[in-house]
């Protein structure tokens, strides 16, 4: 029923936003009246959401001085994800790295910037999610255990050596994949783990997010969260949790801000300021842009990671079987969290460090990053001269290098 009110709701607004989109085209600019109308069309134009995944866009970066073209190309395709690799058109030799995007409601290309911060130094691979509501239901159910066989499959699709990046949510189910590799001592377990800003243990400065997440039972997520995909979509049928709900409940957690970011944009645009339109226009282009996840791994990750903390107190299974995270002994792992994160508290990647028990402390290291956000972790200023460094650092230093 949710998602045939939302259908419904956007075929009553699509009149009015064709509208705006015309008449916004035929205003002459004339100054600051005729602008200001501008502005005001264009925001009705931008009032609704995106199912469709926004392009990457990174045409070419410059490696040694020199600019190189970058081709988007799928090294390995499920009815979930697809393993996107950016290839280069360089014949020198650049470690290899899995970016784990996360499946919360966006699609990877969220991580625009921290893919095209690394493609430089790196051989950069993501996974490149596919919208649920998009996949037909004979191709089964989509859990915690499959994202957790994605990325295993992933990892031994680059081979012995790679390297793998979490950001966000991913962070736990990394842990457990690569803890599941080490027990089965798989010679494709990566040389570095970096997590970032991740939930692996929520009782560590739980913030409003964790509270939340644990003052309902699982039913009431069901009962109220969880809808079937509409009759005029590839996945019609299939139980999922729709990117719309996702969004509203990120956009009502700091509804002031954006709402502040709403009128700026009017501002800019009735000012002529083109680069500051241009800016949070980028932005809601690509906050805006949203996917369903399958209403199976939506409802296990918040019983599993953010109710039990299943994997923090050493009770996940996978396919049946105990993880031990006890077991990673060759994985570097590098753990980082903003200060001012309000998503994921202080503490909650860290705890990754305890639970790699058996892990040599030269192979651990953390940050703190100072003055940032949950988003400031992996993409701005400071994750460009301040984070990412010390990501190039760990992966430098365990590329070609036996473990310990």
């Amino acid at each position: 029923m949710l998602y045939q009110m939302y259908e419904a709701q956007r075929a009553m607004l699509a009149p009015m936003r064709a509208f705006s989109r015309i008449a916004e085209a035929s205003i002459p600019h004339f100054g600051y009246g005729t602008e200001s109308l501008r502005a005001g069309y264009e925001l009705w134009e931008r009032f609704g959401l995106t199912h469709e995944r926004p392009p990457f866009g990174i045409a070419s970066v410059a490696v040694n001085g020199r600019e190189v073209a970058v081709h988007e190309e799928a090294a390995a395709t499920t009815p979930f994800a697809t393993l996107l690799h950016f290839r280069k058109e360089t014949d020198r030799p650049q470690p290899r790295v899995l970016v784990v995007a996360p499946l919360s409601g966006h699609f990877a290309t969220l991580l625009r910037g921290t893919i095209r911060t690394m493609l430089p130094e790196h051989d950069v691979y993501v996974t490149d999610w596919h919208n649920a509501r998009d996949v037909a239901t004979r191709h089964g159910r989509f859990g915690v255990d499959e994202y957790i066989e994605h990325v295993i499959g992933f990892l031994q699709r680059l081979g012995p050596g790679a390297h793998v990046v979490a950001v966000c949510q991913p962070c736990v189910t990394v842990l457990a994949a690569v803890a599941v590799m080490a027990q089965a001592n798989d010679p494709a377990q990566p040389s570095s783990m970096t997590l970032m800003a991740g939930p692996v243990d929520t009782r560590s400065n739980p913030t409003s997010v964790n509270v939340l997440a644990k003052t309902k039972p699982l039913a009431w997520y069901e009962r109220n969260l969880i809808d079937s995909v509409p009759w005029q979509y590839r996945g019609a049928g299939r139980r999922v949790y729709p990117g719309f709900i996702q969004v509203t409940a990120f956009m009502n957690m700091n509804l002031e801000r954006h709402v502040k970011a709403h009128r700026d944009l009017f501002g800019y645009i009735a000012e002529g300021d083109r680069e500051g339109a241009a800016t949070i226009r980028a932005f809601y282009d690509e906050y805006f842009a949203v996917f369903d996840l399958t209403a199976e791994f939506y409802l296990e990750t918040v019983r599993t990671f953010f109710q039990e903390d299943a994997l923090a107190r050493g009770a996940l299974t996978f396919r049946g079987r105990p993880v031990d995270t006890g077991a990673i002994e060759r994985t570097a792992l590098l753990t980082i969290e903003g200060e001012n994160d309000d998503i994921c508290g202080l503490g909650q990647t860290f705890a990754a460090h305890e639970l790699c028990a058996n892990l040599p402390a030269a192979r651990k290291r953390h940050h703190v990053q100072a003055h940032v956000g949950h988003y400031g972790v992996f993409n701005g200023a400071r994750w460009q001269s301040e984070i990412y460094p010390l990501v190039r650092e760990t992966i430098a230093e365990t590329t070609g290098v036996p473990a310990a």
